[in-house]
């Protein structure tokens, strides 16, 4: 209902602008095949929206609806999400926006590697196993660490997180975290969360 509704709009948007001839390219194919007749829309909750952007069709000359990958429109996909955060001031005034590109997505090199080669969990284990502290901790440092560590449950050698709802979320190190970000994250899975969802990832990354 929520890619209906933004192709609707966005046919509008080109009928203000008395458009007459109208490529339309989404990356849901199921949308575009609906639209184009191929397939048959069964969901009643759909039927609506289908025959509005019927109506709006017969205001163009000419209309084409296109499917696109997902992997071939992250460039479309990151300026929703701009967009999506962006704020327009008072006197409507635009920032220029600079653009760059990076070689892997921009969540996997905000990674970072642990400082002194340890995981992030280290000390968090070593206190459940052997409550050990570091040897320059202070009073506070191991008050914190012991909260800290409350949360925590250590079976084996594997350490794992208790979430407010007592799911078990699996604790890992950097390099399997960004193993992981790649794979859910990549190619036909690609994202389509805004910036802020994907910042508390990036922060979570730890915890899978």
């Amino acid at each position: 209902m929520a890619e209906y509704e933004a192709c609707a709009l966005g046919i509008r948007a080109t009928i203000n602008f008395r458009v007459k001839l109208l490529k339309v390219y989404r990356d849901l194919a199921l949308v575009i095949h609906q639209l184009k007749g191929e397939w048959e829309t069964r969901d009643q909750k759909l039927i609506p929206y289908q025959a509005y952007i019927k109506e709006l069709m017969e205001l163009f000359d000419d209309i084409s609806f296109h499917h696109i990958p997902r992997e071939e429109n992250q460039v479309a996909d990151a300026l929703a999400t701009m967009s999506s955060m962006f704020k327009i001031g008072f006197h409507r005034d635009l920032s220029c926006i600079d653009i760059k590109c990076h070689i892997k997505p921009a969540h996997c090199c905000l990674i970072e590697e642990e400082e002194d080669g340890k995981p992030w969990n280290f000390y968090i284990k070593r206190y459940i196993k052997d409550n050990e502290y570091l040897p320059e901790a202070s009073d506070n440092d191991k008050r914190t660490l012991q909260r800290l560590a409350a949360s925590f449950l250590l079976s084996g050698d594997v350490l794992y997180k208790r979430n407010h709802d007592m799911v078990l979320l699996r604790c890992v190190n950097a390099n399997k975290a960004e193993q992981i970000l790649l794979e859910v994250h990549e190619g036909s899975f690609g994202t389509h969360a805004n910036g802020h969802a994907m910042d508390r990832k990036i922060l979570r990354v730890g915890y899978y």
